[in-house]
């Protein structure tokens, strides 16, 4: 009931997830992230204490096709499983489970791989990583983002995408993005929007944390700076 792609980005040592679904609140369950670790997601029947496990392996100086074996042979219910990783450096990995749903998959391009399951079609996911690769510049969030939309465009899923998200971590110990849409009929499309409004604004929460002295003022009624 969802497609997703993780990737990082060479230029910054950004890391992050993109992720749409048919069910409601996909983000809040199924995407993670750690700074100089890695981003990986855990889909199809969903077990949320796959990420941080991911994300724990990768910590541990494992690969990323070594800390999703692993996790895959430490799993409960493995066959109904779908997860992706990616860490800093190397290549991405993905383990789909036999008893993926639907039309399901992967693809793994250049630090980056995308995984489906009930999708319309398999192409959907090759769209996603033929959207990410190119850099020129770009943030990572800009590449997920429109690598979502190029698999919507492709087909998405086998029936309507209800929520989306995107999380990404580049360099302090929060997540730098953290942007979701719980339950729409345009969750990718809101999704878009959130980040163009987002994407000002980004690096003066960073500011804010760490010199909130040098901080730019909020713009918002009762803000006197």
């Amino acid at each position: 009931m969802t497609f997703s792609i993780v990737g990082r980005c060479a230029r910054t040592g950004a890391v992050g997830v993109a992720i749409s679904s048919s069910s409601l609140a996909v983000a809040s369950r199924c995407v993670y992230v750690r700074t100089g670790v890695g981003a990986a997601a855990t889909q199809n029947v969903t077990d949320p204490r796959l990420g941080p496990a991911l994300l724990d392996a990768l910590a541990d100086g494992l690969d990323a096709e070594s800390a999703v074996a692993r996790v895959a042979q430490a799993a409960s219910h493995a066959p109904w499983r779908q997860f992706t990783a990616v860490g800093v450096r190397g290549p991405a990995a993905v383990f789909s489970g036999a008893h993926s749903l639907g039309i399901n998959g992967d693809f793994v391009g250049e630090g980056c791989v995308a995984a489906g399951n009930m999708l319309a079609a398999l192409d959907v996911l090759a769209a996603c990583v033929t959207a990410f690769e190119p850099d020129l510049g770009r943030d990572l969030e800009e590449r997920l983002v429109a690598a979502l939309e190029a698999g919507l465009a492709a087909g998405g899923e086998a029936g309507p995408v209800h929520s989306s998200g995107l999380i990404v971590a580049r360099d302090v110990d929060w997540p730098v993005s953290d942007l979701r849409v719980d339950w729409s009929q345009t969750p990718v499309a809101d999704l878009r929007a959130l980040w163009t409004r987002w994407n000002p604004q980004r690096d003066d929460y960073v500011t804010r944390a760490l010199t909130p002295g040098a901080a730019p003022g909020y713009g918002v009624p009762g803000d006197d700076r």
